[in-house]
């Protein structure tokens, strides 16, 4: 049994304070079992190992609820271009001839390493050799959703649809049941996956109890070609396939109609925002105070390291309060309180976990992560939480715990040798370059 000591806690609890002071949260095992007044923790807890954390402030772990785990191998391999041709002429043709399952476990290795530096404890990918993923996430100690990710034409991993879902479904039964693992259904996007797929993988999504992880409106391109092919916009067919409901992660969605708009919060579909990488491919940016108004449960994601570049949460947490406010000349829009509530409470609920993790409550699992507010550039602090937002950055973290395991101690991983990490990974790019 630990007890952590930070200076300040922000658990984001319903209803809870912003900001708790001279707070302790108490571990045993892989879940919290209190969340009290230190001074009560200490009298409560006398045999329990203190941690003492001085000048932090100590959160639920974020969640980052779309990346492509494994893309972190092609970081800056293709910058500024839009998106259609940076997908033909470059990331699809170099998965096609260097993607296996040892490069997807090396790259979605190095991700996972990324991720907790920076107070990540949940990946939710979506990509090839799911297997792979599973076993880095697991051999990190990191949590993951892990897709069952189909796409209607062949790769170097599977040959058709049916394909690509019996390999899925495969690895699903072989890491079923394992703690750290939860699994998708995920077709790649409306204008990469027919009608008889989708289908397929909603009945899929509906018989193992999983949710469901797609890339909708991303551009408007994408919209414009399914008005010309299929006579209506993505939405509007997936919502004609019965695929939009509480299982539904729908990924980018930067050019929606208000009708669009009312039917998500309608059918309680969750959106996942990636602010970064749309603002990097010039894809646009997604409508959040609308849909906020709506009552949509929106989250944030990075999308790949191919696209961001970088898979920082703490990033995205803060452009999607800033873009908000821009985009609406509304400065009280999208709070510190909610756009860290995107990384956390409500992006458990979209993986169907809010009842087990995205807070600190006596009860879930003891995901925490302690962020530094010591440095210079974090000084003063009047709100510790607006401080999160606005001023602090992933460097600032310096304790990551998953399951009551602490996976990062004073910045440095205990569960990855990064040495050998980063030998591998120069190992596999220098015969990327040389073997054009």
């Amino acid at each position: 049994m630990k007890i952590l000591k930070p200076k300040w806690m922000v658990t984001l609890a319903p209803g809870s304070a912003d900001v708790l002071s001279d707070h302790a949260l108490v571990i045993d095992g892989e879940r919290i079992a209190d969340v009290l007044p230190r001074a009560e923790a200490e009298a409560k807890y006398p045999n329990a190992e203190p941690v003492e954390l001085g000048s932090h402030v100590l959160i639920p772990g974020l969640i980052n609820g779309h990346t492509h785990s494994a893309m972190s191998l092609l970081r800056g391999v293709a910058d500024d271009l839009p998106l259609m041709d940076w997908l033909n002429h470059h990331i699809w043709p170099l998965e096609k001839k260097w993607v296996t399952e040892d490069w997807t476990y090396q790259g979605s290795l190095l991700s996972a390493a990324e991720a907790l530096r920076g107070g990540v404890t949940y990946l939710n990918d979506m990509y090839f050799f799911p297997t792979a993923m599973a076993r880095a996430a697991v051999d990190a100690g990191i949590r993951a959703g892990v897709s069952i990710n189909v796409i209607d034409f062949p790769t170097g991993y599977a040959a058709n649809a049916q394909d690509y879902i019996a390999k899925g479904l495969a690895a699903y039964e072989q890491f079923k049941g394992e703690k750290l693992l939860d699994w998708t259904s995920a077709p790649h996007a409306p204008y990469t996956v027919s009608d008889e797929t989708f289908i397929a993988l909603r009945e899929l999504a509906e018989k193992h109890g999983l949710q469901m992880h797609c890339h909708i409106h991303e551009t408007q391109f994408e919209v414009d070609e399914s008005v010309k092919q299929h006579g209506m916009r993505p939405l509007e067919r997936l919502n004609k396939l019965g695929l939009l409901n509480e299982r539904m992660m729908a990924v980018h969605m930067v050019h929606l109609n208000e009708d669009e708009i009312a039917m998500l919060a309608r059918q309680k579909v969750h959106l996942v925002h990636n602010p970064n990488s749309n603002l990097k491919l010039a894809s646009g940016i997604c409508p959040v105070t609308a849909l906020e108004t709506a009552g949509v449960n929106t989250i944030l994601g990075t999308d790949g390291a191919a696209s961001n570049n970088r898979q920082d949460m703490f990033g995205e947490i803060r452009a999607a309060a800033l873009l908000a406010k821009g985009s609406t000349q509304n400065p009280t829009t999208v709070s510190a309180r909610t756009a860290l509530e995107m990384a956390t409470i409500r992006a458990a609920k979209a993986m169907g976990r809010g009842d087990d993790l995205g807070s600190l409550e006596a009860g879930k699992l003891a995901d925490c992560v302690a962020v530094s507010l010591d440095a210079v550039e974090c000084r003063p602090v009047y709100n510790a939480l607006a401080q999160l937002v606005y001023v602090a950055g992933r460097e600032h973290v310096s304790d990551v715990w998953v399951g009551g395991r602490q996976v990062l101690k004073e910045r440095e991983l205990t569960t990855i040798d990064v040495g050998s990490l980063l030998d591998r990974t120069e190992a596999i790019v220098h015969r990327m370059q040389t073997e054009r």
